[in-house]
């Protein structure tokens, strides 16, 4: 055995000579010198007193009363709890040890019966919209994140093309077994359906990024079916850092008539965008119910004698204005920027009664907020601390209130088609990269196999609807003569 096994004083050394003996060792050669008598006599007068101790032992012990042939105190009773095994505890009792049968008293501490089972909570569910596949490839950091997150059931509705579903469904076949049941429903619509229910409309258009599909953010409502009541929409550039759920219940807690929740910056301005920098699109809780019995967007297919009209004309016209030519026939509401947001923003402008602020935690953005200077580090920070160094935080609702990140969003990162392979963030003296790019490595890089729960009996599934039809379609048809 190797000496490093000792302490080191037992070590042999070079340098010294070699140790006294030790105390013990010399009275062991002591009594080995002693005459032989001594140690008989020693030996002798210990096995007297252990036998002496050993029949005073069983005397005490002795009881003609009991057996151990008794049958067990625990015979009579379900026991559903068994104690662990303990050695120190294996010796069998002596008869009188062995406690007489009686009817045990109810115990405070014995647990109540619980229901057969317990109601599942609501399935927190999500509209998202992706069209190519490097919008479902931040998509599904999206989706991935969500999962790795949520402690209750969930849905996403998704509204894509082909190259989307493809990219996304080679992903979620990993997930054999989740750990909560999800529906996932992909709702295939071609550019021209989308362009035709734009000009149904009859002057919405974009010069956003986003394009036409960015658009159908303002329709959601009408092409999922009336099963689907609540949505949280959600860009794709965005991943969730916390339960998700928590972002469903604030639905609760909005007032009966609110339709859209969204994040609210009123200390924003730009007038060439007509402010509509002051919320962001980003993120939106959507009562579906709410804003399809509100008819938010208009349709020629509506116009008929006796019918609700549309909310958002009133509204982008108190905006906007009217709309102006725009050639071959067709008319345009003229100034709208940030595509979509532009329109939203005309929208809760001319009806705040409709309308909710929603929490800057579920909108640390990148674009125009800095992250709120949010980021990773000093993780014994207090809230005092956190307040005071955040920005644009000033003349807001959440004035201050320290930011606590649940969703980050990495909205223009300009110049590549995901946000992921921004060249900043190989920039090591970029403020951006340095507080936030150790948590985008992780949730790009967590395997999708890594959310499979094998004790889980959960599914996932996968539908897809085609021809999908949007609202305004449905209403025309049901309102067809009959032939």
């Amino acid at each position: 055995m190797s000496s490093s096994f000792f302490p080191a004083y037992r070590d042999a050394s070079p340098i010294l000579g070699d140790p006294a003996p030790a105390p013990w060792f010399s009275r062991a050669k002591d009594m080995r010198r002693r005459p032989l008598q001594f140690r008989q006599v020693l030996v002798v007068l210990a096995a007297v007193v252990s036998v002496v101790l050993l029949a005073t032992y069983h005397l005490r012990d002795a009881t003609p009363a009991q057996s151990l042939d008794l049958p067990s105190p625990l015979a009579d009773h379900d026991v559903s709890y068994r104690p662990a095994f303990d050695d120190a505890h294996a010796r069998i009792p002596h008869g009188h040890h062995i406690p007489q049968k009686s009817t045990p008293e109810p115990s405070p501490s014995k647990p109540q019966e619980l229901p057969a089972s317990l109601p599942a909570p609501d399935p927190v569910t999500f509209a998202l919209i992706m069209f190519s596949e490097g919008s479902a490839a931040e998509g599904a950091i999206l989706i991935k994140s969500i999962i790795l997150y949520s402690s209750s059931p969930l849905e996403f509705h998704i509204i894509c093309d082909q190259s989307a579903q493809e990219y996304l469904e080679k992903r979620l076949t990993l997930l054999k077994h989740p750990q909560h049941p999800i529906l996932v429903r992909f709702y295939r619509i071609p550019r021209e359906s989308m362009v035709a229910r734009i000009d149904r409309e009859g002057a919405i258009n974009t010069d956003h990024a986003a394009g036409v599909p960015g658009l159908m953010k303002l329709f959601i409502h009408e092409i999922l079916p009336a099963s689907v009541t609540r949505a949280i929409f959600v860009d794709t550039d965005a991943f969730f850092v916390s339960d998700p759920a928590q972002l469903w219940a604030h639905f609760r807690a909005l007032r009966p008539d609110t339709a859209i929740a969204m994040p609210s910056h009123p200390d924003q301005s730009e007038p060439e965008w007509h402010n509509a920098n002051r919320i962001c699109s980003c993120i939106m809780l959507l009562d579906l119910t709410r804003l399809r019995a509100l008819r938010l967007m208009d349709s020629s297919l509506y116009h008929r004698p006796g019918e609700l009209p549309a909310l958002a004309p009133s509204a982008f016209t108190a905006m906007f204005g009217a709309p102006v030519d725009a050639g071959e026939g067709r008319v345009r509401y003229d100034g709208v920027k940030l595509g979509d947001q532009g329109y939203w923003w005309a929208i809760v402008s001319h009806r705040p009664d409709i309308f909710e602020h929603l929490s800057y935690d579920w909108e640390v953005s990148a674009c125009l907020m800095d992250m709120y200077m949010k980021g990773l580090g000093d993780d014994d920070a207090d809230e005092a601390h956190e307040a005071r160094v955040q920005v644009h935080t000033d003349d807001t609702p959440e004035r201050g209130r320290a930011i606590l990140p649940k969703m980050v969003h990495f909205n223009c990162l300009d110049g590549v088609e995901r946000y992921y392979d921004w060249p900043g963030w190989s920039d090591p003296h970029d403020g951006l990269a340095q507080r936030w790019l150790p948590a985008v490595r992780y949730h790009v890089g967590y395997k999708w196999l890594w959310l499979n729960q094998p004790e889980s009996n959960a599914t996932l599934t996968l539908e897809t609807l085609h021809d999908v039809k949007f609202a305004d379609e449905l209403f025309a048809l049901a309102h067809a003569p009959s032939s």
